[in-house]
């Protein structure tokens, strides 16, 4: 059942009330704001498939799916952690941690968002877009989420794959099939999200260091990991120019690719040279790196899309 929590009385002679989950609370466990980017690698990647306009109907299929699915993964990733959730202050009001909602609910919401993309995506799709989004719903939820995030700083990079399916779904939506510039987008999402990942970690360590959870600067250092993060770096600018000579993108791509690219790794260098220099992690750093690491995706995503659609 929901859990009813109290609220302090208003006044003498008022008695404290009941507060129940409401919509916006089931919303919160699906971390909306982590889906977004998600989705938006799905879409363009659907563009890119079809090399212009999807349709109208597939599009709206995949989106409320693709919702559906990775919402699923992040409710049962907050039913798992709820209790290092609750010892960590960005994450202790959570509707699980905090207990406004109880973990039956929650599993009965997030195994029905899972059943109804999964339908979804078979009925309206295809059955490889179903099975794409089940892998990396499982990816999240049984390989980082219950093996490697509390046993390894490898947790990011093996984990983080379930990140790389969206723009799988997204072209076997479109094709049915995928082929070797499909797993490329995956391969560049593989790489990059230990640079994004990391530079969060560096700035809240001491929360993870609290609650038990191995990252990489808790384990190794600042040092270790700015480096780590440079390489990475190196490795998703590398991998974010293969489809150009695999002729399967332009100029255009090429182009934004090098600058995006290009400020991707002089953001690095610059949190590499601070960390190196023998200074604290300061967010004026590491922040400008998070921050732009998700509109560098974001960007060259449309780029490929774009690309596709008015030059290849």
């Amino acid at each position: 059942m929901t859990v009813d929590r109290m609220t302090p009385p208003s006044g003498v002679g008022h008695p404290a009330r009941p507060v129940r989950a409401t919509w916006r609370d089931y919303l919160a466990l699906t971390k909306p704001k982590v889906i977004s980017l998600l989705l938006w690698t799905t879409l363009t990647a659907m563009f890119m498939a079809a090399r212009g306009w999807p349709g109208l109907w597939l599009l709206i299929v995949v989106s409320v799916a693709g919702y559906a699915s990775a919402g699923s993964a992040g409710v049962f990733n907050m039913i798992i952690d709820r209790d290092i959730d609750l010892k960590m202050k960005r994450t202790a009001a959570r509707p699980t941690s905090s207990g406004l909602i109880s973990t039956r609910d929650a599993a009965i919401f997030g195994s029905a968002l899972q059943v109804l993309s999964f339908v979804m995506l078979w009925v309206w799709a295809t059955p490889l877009s179903a099975w794409m989004s089940l892998a990396g719903f499982l990816t999240y939820v049984v390989v980082y989420t219950l093996w490697l995030k509390r046993n390894t700083w490898h947790n990011i990079v093996l984990g983080g794959a379930a990140g790389c399916f969206p723009p799988l779904v997204g072209w076997a939506a479109v094709t049915g099939d995928l082929n070797l510039f499909a797993w490329f987008l995956f391969a560049i999402i593989f790489f990059w999200t230990p640079v994004h990942f990391w530079a969060l970690a560096l700035m809240i360590k001491e929360e993870y260091r609290q609650v038990g959870v191995p990252m990489l600067p808790v384990v190794h250092g600042d040092r270790l990991t700015v480096a780590q993060i440079g390489l990475y770096a190196i490795y998703t600018v590398v991998l974010s120019l293969m489809p150009v000579f695999l002729q399967e993108v332009g100029w255009l791509y090429f182009l934004s690719a090098l600058i995006l690219g290009g400020l991707l790794l002089q953001r690095s260098w610059k949190l590499y040279r601070h960390v190196m220099a023998g200074h604290q992690v300061e967010r004026r750093v590491a922040v400008p790196l998070y921050l732009y690491s998700m509109l560098y995706l974001a960007l060259l995503f449309v780029a490929g899309a774009v690309d596709r659609v008015l030059i290849g």
